[in-house]
């Protein structure tokens, strides 16, 4: 071989020691690159892997459920879809929001105003873009999963209630939180929870709603889930038990269909709460996902006021029911003897002004039993002159007016009792004595809400016993004030309210009911309020009766008002409180019937039938 050949294939060795340093280098920066990406900044890269990977889907708490005292369902919640849209992905999701408008049939500006609200919260909570997703809108997300990967689907638990709008006003609605719902929550809300936003829903929403869970997933380039890395189960809401009774409830609902007023019914004894109606209402099933802003204005326009509960919040004037409370206050305060006899010739002129009796030909000489029953306008004139306004202000405010229940529903109102004091304060100027007149028959100054009236009745025939009225079963720290009444004064004025509806002549005459000592007393009102006589004139009125069985120390108590009628009180709202009570002695008489069934042994030697009467019959 020539030598020649060999020399040309030796490298030379500085070419190769150049070489081996380059490669060396290479290898020390790649060293360097990998401790700075493994040690530096391995927290800042881990972190952004698992952003891209893994996702995060809350869990939404069902809240819990609502039911009467028996157990059965008032409010409840079903399975539904909302569509949740991801932003850890900013570019890909300001390059999809057309199409997800445009697929999913939302409004630019609304989307953008619900994205803005959520700028500022961590950027792997998603937002809800649709509450309640359609099929439509559940196959739109599931057939563009590739390519619009931001969009996911979150199984909630949506409010139900599936009576309509029976107690709507009682149990109210639930809502998206507001800004001031978030910033008082400290961190609990997020944009797009729903939280209670009136009555029961609103009270006892700590209880009702539960705590949300979250499921972290992994998820591929295209948002398809792979696997499940954990799953905090959410906790569902606490179960809420009224004190409403379903039956009792539906009575009353069905006799004010179509009309404008209210009633209470309650346990006189104990203060629950037994039916609750406002009317004109509303269905909170349309608040159950987002009410539409046009529905929304026009309840808050409406200027029958569908969202206002006039069974707390209603302060309207008394009329002939404030009687009652005139009754206890001549007798207790023994300005004027019990045997007071006032002559009615269906007028009576006081301070330069005639006032006249609901009976245009009069009464001719009554005393109070006698103008209790018949309801004597010209009898109450006289005593109301006779006591004056502070001492009617002392025993209206003593039987619980011009002051809240303490009911557990938000938006109480507490009406108004006038005083000397009062017009002094507020007017700038003395009282009239004239006012007195048209106080002492629950007009004028003097207004009240239904709950105020049930309430007052009870503690007068219960002899000053002031029960706190609530809806929530196994009510803690219920109170009861006291008012002392003389037994002498439960008996006169009971036996008046007996006289209404059991002895002929009486207002509510035609309300009697067979083997009940059904007990009430009639008015109707013509002012709404002091500050403007806004229907004097008109012919229609409000009509109320408050009654309530037994005779003393009675079990139930009902008050009820039908507004813009061209009936008068007994006519108008007596019968929706006749019937309540009879359904309440209707169950009653079938428990113990039931209970003495149960009880008694068999008897098979015996030739009669066992035969029972349940409730009463009206006459």
């Amino acid at each position: 071989m020539p030598s020649w050949s060999v020399n040309d294939q030796k490298i030379p060795q500085g070419r190769l020691a150049l070489v081996s340093y380059v490669f060396v280098a290479i290898v020390a920066l790649l060293m360097v690159g990998f401790w700075k990406l493994q040690v530096v900044q391995s927290g800042h890269f881990a972190d952004l892997a698992e952003r891209n990977r893994v996702r995060s889907i809350p869990i939404i708490a069902p809240r819990g459920p609502m039911l009467d005292r028996e157990g059965r369902v008032l409010v409840d919640s079903y399975p539904s879809f909302s569509i949740l849209l991801m932003r850890d992905d900013l570019k890909s999701l300001e390059k999809s929001l057309p199409q997800i408008e445009d697929g999913l049939g939302i409004d630019p500006d609304d989307l953008r105003q619900e994205l803005e609200a959520a700028k500022n919260e961590p950027k792997f909570l998603p937002v809800i873009i649709k509450p309640a997703a359609t099929q439509a809108d559940i196959a739109f997300v599931e057939s563009h999963r590739a390519d619009i990967p931001v969009l996911e689907l979150m199984m909630v638990q949506r409010r139900r209630y599936p009576h309509n709008s029976m107690l709507a006003s009682a149990i109210g609605y639930v809502g998206e939180v507001s800004v001031q719902d978030m910033d008082q929550s400290e961190g609990q809300y997020r944009p797009g929870d729903l939280v209670g936003k009136a009555g029961l829903e609103k009270e006892y929403n700590d209880q009702l709603e539960g705590t949300d869970g979250m499921r972290r997933v992994v998820v591929n380039s295209v948002g398809k889930v792979m696997r499940t890395l954990d799953n905090v189960e959410a906790i569902p809401g606490k179960p809420v038990q009224l004190t409403i009774d379903y039956d009792l409830q539906a009575i009353a609902e069905a006799d004010m269909v179509g009309k404008q007023g209210a009633v209470v019914a309650m346990d006189a004894r104990t203060g629950e709460v037994l039916a609750m109606v406002s009317r004109p209402t509303f269905d909170p099933n349309d608040f159950a996902v987002r009410v539409p802003k046009e529905e929304w204005q026009s309840l808050n326009t409406d200027k029958k006021t569908p969202l206002l509960n006039r069974a707390i919040q209603a302060q309207l004037a008394p009329g002939s029911v404030f009687k009652i409370v005139m009754a206890t206050a001549m007798l207790e305060s023994k300005q004027i003897s019990e045997n007071f006899t006032a002559y009615c010739p269906g007028y009576a002129n006081f301070y330069g002004r005639t006032f006249h009796c609901w009976r245009p030909q009069g009464h001719g000489v009554v005393g109070l039993h006698a103008a209790i029953v018949d309801s004597c306008d010209v009898f109450f004139y006289n005593v109301g002159k006779l006591l004056g306004i502070d001492t009617i202000s002392h025993y209206a405010s003593g039987l619980g007016f011009g002051k809240r229940t303490g009911i557990d529903l938000p938006g109480e109102e507490p009406g108004l009792v006038p005083s000397e004091e009062w017009v002094e304060r507020v007017y700038h100027h003395k009282w009239y004595a004239g006012e007195t007149i048209s106080v002492s028959v629950g007009q004028g100054a003097v207004t009240v809400t239904p709950i105020q009236l049930a309430r007052m009745a009870a503690a007068v025939a219960s002899g000053g016993n002031l029960v706190q009225p609530h809806l929530l079963k196994n009510f803690a720290n219920s109170k009861v004030d006291h008012f002392a009444i003389s037994d002498n004064t439960v008996e006169q004025v009971t036996q008046g309210l007996y006289g209404v509806v059991n002895e002929g002549g009486g207002t509510g005459y035609h309300l009697r009911l067979q083997n009940i000592d059904l007990c009430g007393k009639s008015g109707t009102a013509q002012l709404m309020s002091y500050d403007a006589a806004k229907r004097l004139g008109t012919k229609t009125m409000d009509g109320w009766f408050v009654g309530f069985a037994p005779r003393r120390n009675p079990e139930i108590v009902i008050a009820a008002i039908v507004q813009d009628t061209m009936e008068h009180g007994g006519e108008a709202a007596g019968p929706v409180v006749r019937d309540i009570v009879k359904a309440y002695y209707d169950k009653k008489n079938a428990r113990t019937l039931q209970q003495a069934t149960t009880d008694s042994p068999a008897q098979p030697n015996s030739t009669q039938p066992l035969v029972a009467t349940v409730g009463a019959k009206r006459p």
